[in-house]
């Protein structure tokens, strides 16, 4: 999408986290296509998805920023990287704890010809991620009837509209924090936005989960604190988005599927933790890739835990449509003369 055929550099726009709302309004099921092609790109080999690097500060041990590089080819055709942090006492501060820049790169040049607001992009990939799975591994069991969250941010507000993009005909919502002002917060929004489905506030967190058929991990747990296996014996399907919730003796008791098996197993995930016990991979079954494309069949009578490390080429995917819609729509700021002294090298031609 950045590819041109001209010698000079691509127009260079920013587009601002308003934009960036507005151009994904109205389009969930777009972006679920969006993000199940992008895996199946990625499982045929059309992308290139480093690891991701960690910046971490000694002084302020909770904070992070990540970088995610990535290159998707295809269709989609972009470079960039996503550069997000997430600081935990901004919320102390009053403001979000995660902000994210996305930068697309053309693929003729190297140029960067887009700078996007990312958090918006990221928590939409990252929900989009969740659904795509849930649609397929749900598929030989069928609909949930009663689904859980446990954490409720922001991001499992998300979570919470692109599941119910699926169409699912749900009993009830089951909704889990320490906090429970934050629950009743979340089960609020959960029936403004479903009305007629039935909510419940759990006490703990077994009760939810005994109480679910699909269970959504949303939390900002740094290590395990679900223990008990036996709280799945009901085998219900788990999105372990928050990727460290779960004790090594659940991953080891479920069938596991993930996005990328090198990038999953890094920054003691639940199921890094799990591989540094065992030494070995054998506890994971499948990536989604493998699921969409029928390589792998989920089971209905086990457990099933799809850990989803996060993937850079989702946000290029989810990115790169973005800033095609807002340009469309005259929603992108061009930034005339960004790149400076140019012209010497016109005069020379290209080198």
């Amino acid at each position: 999408m950045g590819e041109h055929t001209t010698t000079r550099p691509p127009v260079f726009s920013v587009v601002p986290g308003a934009a960036v709302h507005r151009s994904l309004e109205g389009r969930r099921a777009e972006i679920l296509d969006l993000v199940e092609n992008a895996y199946r790109l990625h499982g045929a080999g059309h992308t290139v998805n480093p690891p991701s690097y960690f910046l971490r500060f000694p002084d302020r041990p909770a904070s992070r920023i990540i970088a995610l590089p990535a290159s998707v080819g295809g269709e989609v055709g972009v470079d960039g990287i996503k550069w997000i942090s997430s600081f935990p006492t901004n919320l102390e501060l009053g403001i979000p704890r995660a902000s994210a820049m996305l930068v697309l790169n053309d693929r003729v040049t190297g140029y960067p010809f887009a700078c996007l607001e990312g958090s918006i992009i990221s928590a939409v990939r990252t929900a989009a991620s969740a659904a795509v799975a849930a649609r397929a591994l749900t598929a030989e069991r069928g609909a949930p009837r009663r689904i859980g969250f446990i954490g409720t941010g922001l991001i499992a507000r998300y979570l919470h509209t692109y599941l119910s993009e699926l169409g699912w005909d749900v009993e009830e919502f089951g909704v889990f924090d320490l906090s429970e002002e934050y629950a009743r917060s979340f089960a609020g929004q959960v029936l403004g936005a479903d009305r007629g489905t039935a909510v419940r506030v759990h006490s703990s967190a077994e009760e939810l989960i005994r109480s679910s058929d699909l269970v959504v991990f949303a939390t900002t747990a740094a290590t395990p604190h679900i223990t008990d296996p036996d709280w799945f014996s009901h085998h219900p399907v788990v999105l372990h988005v928050s990727l460290r919730d779960l004790s090594t003796e659940i991953i080891l008791d479920s069938v596991n599927v993930v996005d990328d098996v090198d990038h999953v197993l890094q920054a003691n995930t639940s199921v890094h933790l799990t591989e540094q016990r065992t030494g070995n991979r054998e506890f994971l079954h499948a990536t989604l890739d493998d699921v969409l494309t029928g390589r792998f069949t989920a089971p209905a009578d086990r457990t099933v835990v799809f850990s989803p490390f996060g993937l850079g080429l989702l946000d290029l995917v989810v990115g790169a449509n973005v800033h095609r819609w807002a340009t469309a729509a005259g929603d992108a700021t061009t930034i005339d003369g960004f790149f400076h002294d140019l012209d010497r090298y016109e005069s020379a031609g290209a080198r």
